[in-house]
């Protein structure tokens, strides 16, 4: 794959479907050709290619763009604790209170119902919104419902009949459970639960309170699995508190607050809403409450208009809104919470969330185009057949091809009725709404790789985030314009990555002149906050487009581009990579002075840093031979430090050129170089693993927690963060410097071990940018810890925080130690494996130099086959 293809693909994310329209005005756009490419005005590069450059475009570049099944990540706002509402939001009490409870977040009965079901579907006449305080009596009377009705032991109910409230702390999926029974004793059996929402912030109370709760059915519904309605009144408690004065304390009455505002909102959002329905809802008040100023008038009107649809159609946008795409047979759209979709789609349409199409009059070719991907293999030959077109192929591609080539204006109704005679009513999300939608969804992630599907993991209770608070400082996006920027740079990186997977090189060169052209405008933003603006994008692009002239061997163009990246972004810590690059192009045009100088330039920029400094130093001793440099480079010491060396051998199963390598390990199983490695060094008393950086940033997170997650203002700016913000960049040291060294010197003073096992026991399972819970246990990372020795733990630490970026990646494959016999204290190892002919990269160069400067015992195992 390109350098720069993998981050680019997470950048853009979920691929946007409404650019068709906005294609031709983003690649029309007047561009300075000061690439000298030559593009002719449709975008396609008129150089001639031969059949051979043709495959190498293909396969050596890996132009095809792999499909990463996208990371489950997110909740709702709801149950956020760290959000940054004010004090008079609906749902602030409510948030705290959860705190603790979202952490131990799990799929009990009462909270985590399918609602997707329609279990829990309530008619709007049903639902009370109300919520009193009965002062004639002094009882505290709210309404609310029954939910979890499919568990419930009794099916038949009666409006009136009497009902009460009785906690269930016993349920291991959820300790703030209230079960409803009849209040009856001659009655027995469980009605269900209340809402989740409810029973966090009335479980306290009556624990605490002893309060007791009566009530009655409100109504019936006519299913017998939906939520029903209930009135329970809460009598004055019998405790001590009261006995005296018969007046609540303020304690009570904060919190029976919290209780009646979780009703309120609850009444808001009734359980006939649907999870995903619910989360869809207060994603975009979120994001219309935080961000109305990106929106115009226009907009944050559709937007609101959405909460006035039906329920049907509410659910029935979202539902597609998820899907692929861009088009859906009606005939196929069956969901058992939409009960009538025909109906939904066309409020929908009327209100200009959808298009539809029914009649050939309206089907253009382009929609025509994206339609026949609707058509079976079947309908496809059949509409060939009657039009006489010929296709022996069976290849669903080829007949849409077949059938493409064959429409023109004169074909055009009768194909287009024949198509739609077969899909019916076909509609699509309206790219008002699409482009809308993207928008808060980016604003409410802040990235392109969650989505709504996100929230499923959270409230399944698989994932846990960490506990953090949002402190404001500034807008990400201060102002509509700085935004429409960024979406547009997305729209072009988008595009630019939609035609490398078609191989149309002309439009490729068209969109890297487009970013080259605009990353002339770089702004001076913050570090925390430079990759939310669009020259940042185009610089991506850019990136990208060096290494596509580079594998075209067009060096004079990724000439030109490195030195725009160079020229524009002074202070960036990609600049030590772009340098390695600039001095390599040189010196393949047959510039070795230029590509010397460059190299030695480079030596002096501050952002140049780990492996790419360490590739420069080498690149420098290689190339500063007289006559060109008379003087020896003052580093000639520290890139030829030697590392100590060991050589084994092993059976070889395959040594083919481009593969990894494969060997018979010494109990005849297949394995590879590591752990033929790992078997070398059990046989002289190591135990060991192949870990590389993995295990490492696992202990920088754990002895790092309470740091990582620290109230500093802007590094938080979502509720589902696994690190701060600006741990990539050098103010995450510099902010926390004084924290950071305290810490570190008590671990170099032999505390590692402590703070290891209460942060691992205290936070253990929840999600942390670097920690790798699934793959060391506590026993493994406290043996890491013992043998390396609180010094080198502290020193690798610091680089980490100082550099997380540079140093994050391009550790020894293998991580060895072996306690002495008082059991308790050790000496470690780390090894770096590479075959026969595998070489050290500039970085891993970089970290095995660091080590050794640090006190680390480090080698290199070279495996070699054996000889026959």
């Amino acid at each position: 794959m390109l350098t720069g293809r993998e981050s680019l693909v997470r950048l853009i994310g979920k691929r946007r479907r409404s650019l068709s329209n906005r294609r031709h005005n983003l690649l029309s756009v007047p561009t300075p050709n000061s690439l000298n490419l030559e593009v002719n005005d449709s975008g396609n590069d008129p150089s001639p290619t031969s059949p051979d450059d043709s495959s190498k475009f293909s396969d050596d570049l890996s132009i095809s763009r792999k499909k990463k099944k996208r990371r489950l990540t997110q909740t709702t706002l709801l149950q956020w604790s760290g959000s940054k509402q004010s004090d008079d939001s609906p749902f602030i009490h409510t948030q705290q209170q959860q705190q603790k409870s979202i952490l131990e977040r799990s799929d009990s009965i009462c909270c985590n119902l399918d609602y997707d079901d329609g279990s829990c579907s309530l008619s709007s006449e049903e639902v009370s919104k109300t919520v009193a305080l009965d002062e004639a009596n002094g009882d505290e009377t709210i309404h609310t419902f029954i939910v979890g009705r499919k568990f419930s032991d009794v099916q038949d109910l009666e409006t009136g009949a009497k009902i009460c409230l009785l906690r269930h702390p016993e349920n291991i999926k959820d300790r703030n459970a209230i079960k409803v029974l009849y209040a009856d004793s001659e009655v027995s059996g469980m009605l269900g639960y209340l809402p989740k929402e409810v029973s966090q912030c009335l479980s306290p109370l009556i624990d605490e309170y002893d309060l007791k709760f009566e009530g009655t059915i409100t109504s019936v519904p006519k299913n017998s699995s939906e939520a029903v309605p209930i009135k329970v009144v809460c009598h004055q408690m019998i405790t001590d508190g009261w006995k005296e004065s018969g007046v609540p304390g303020e304690d009570f009455k904060l919190l029976w607050e919290k209780v009646l505002q979780a009703v309120e909102h609850q009444m808001q959002f009734p359980p006939k809403t649907t999870r995903y329905q619910l989360n869809f809802n207060v994603l975009v008040q979120e994001v219309l409450r935080s961000c109305s100023h990106l929106f115009t008038a226009g907009e944050i009107a559709f937007l609101k208009s959405f909460s006035s649809l039906s329920e049907d159609s509410q659910r029935l946008f979202i539902r597609l809104y998820t899907r692929k795409g861009p088009w859906f047979r009606l005939s196929n759209i069956s969901y058992r919470e939409v009960s009538d979709p025909l109906q939904a789609l066309k409020d929908l349409t009327v209100m200009g969330f959808m298009t539809s199409v029914e009649d050939a009059n309206d089907l253009s070719y382009q929609n025509m185009m994206e339609i026949t991907e609707l058509l079976n293999v079947t309908e496809l030959r059949d509409i060939l057949s009657m039009n006489k077109v010929n296709s022996r192929s069976s290849r669903k591609r080829d007949l849409i091809n077949s059938l493409c080539s064959y429409y023109n204006d004169g074909t055009r109704m009768n194909i287009g009725t024949m198509i739609l005679e077969r899909t019916g009513l076909c509609a699509k999300i309206s790219s008002t709404a699409e482009s809308l939608m993207w928008r808060v969804e980016r604003l409410f992630f802040l990235n392109g790789e969650q989505d709504l599907s996100s929230f499923v993991l959270l409230d399944l209770g698989i994932i846990k985030y960490p506990t953090y608070k949002c402190i404001d400082s500034e807008q990400i996006f201060s102002d509509r314009t700085r935004l429409l920027a960024y979406e547009e740079a997305i729209e072009v990186a988008q595009l630019m990555d939609e035609y490398l997977d078609n191989e149309d090189s002309g439009t490729v060169l068209k969109c890297i002149m487009i970013a080259e052209t605009r990353i002339a405008s770089s702004s001076s933003e913050s570090a925390l906050f430079n990759c939310f603006t669009a020259p940042w994008v185009y610089s991506k692009m850019v990136l990208l487009g060096v290494s596509f002239l580079e594998n075209q061997k067009r060096y004079n163009q990724a000439v030109h581009l490195l030195r725009r990246l160079l020229s524009c972004f002074n202070c960036d810590g990609r600049r030590g990579y772009w340098t390695v690059r600039l001095s390599t192009d040189l010196e393949h045009m047959g510039r070795p002075n230029e590509s010397l100088s460059v190299a030695e330039q480079g030596l002096l920029d501050p952002w140049v840093r780990a492996g790419s400094r360490i590739a420069l130093q080498r690149r420098i001793l290689r190339l500063a031979k007289p006559p060109r440099r008379w003087k020896t480079p003052t580093f000639l010491n520290l890139v030829d430090n030697k590392i100590p060396e060991v050589t084994i051998q092993g059976r070889s199963l395959n040594c083919e050129v481009g593969m990894k390598n494969r060997f018979y390990g010494e109990d005849g199983e297949q394995c590879g170089v590591e752990q033929l490695a790992l078997q070398y060094y059990n046989g002289e008393g190591w135990q060991g693993m192949h870990t590389e950086s993995s295990i490492w940033l696992t202990i920088f997170g754990l002895l790092m927690w309470d740091i990582l997650f620290s109230d500093v203002p802007g590094v938080f700016q979502t509720q589902f963060q696994t690190a701060p913000l600006d741990l990539d960049t050098e103010s995450f040291y510099l902010t926390r410097k004084e924290a950071i060294e305290s810490l570190l010197e008590n671990v170099a003073n032999g505390m590692a071990e402590e703070i290891l096992i209460i942060s691992y026991e205290t936070h253990r399972g929840t999600a942390c940018r670097g920690v790798a819970w699934e793959r060391f246990s506590l026993e493994e990372l406290r043996a890491a810890v013992a043998c390396v020795g609180g010094k080198c733990v502290a020193s690798l630490c610091r680089y980490l925080a100082q550099d997380y970026r540079s140093w994050c990646s391009g550790m020894p494959d293998l991580l060895l130690w072996r306690f002495k016999a008082n059991g308790y204290e050790g000496e470690a190892k780390l090894v770096e494996v590479k075959s026969e002919k595998d070489r050290l990269s500039e970085q891993q160069r970089a970290w095995l130099l660091l080590l050794m400067d640090s006190g680390f015992s480090v080698e290199i195992c070279k495996v070699r086959p054996a000889c026959v």
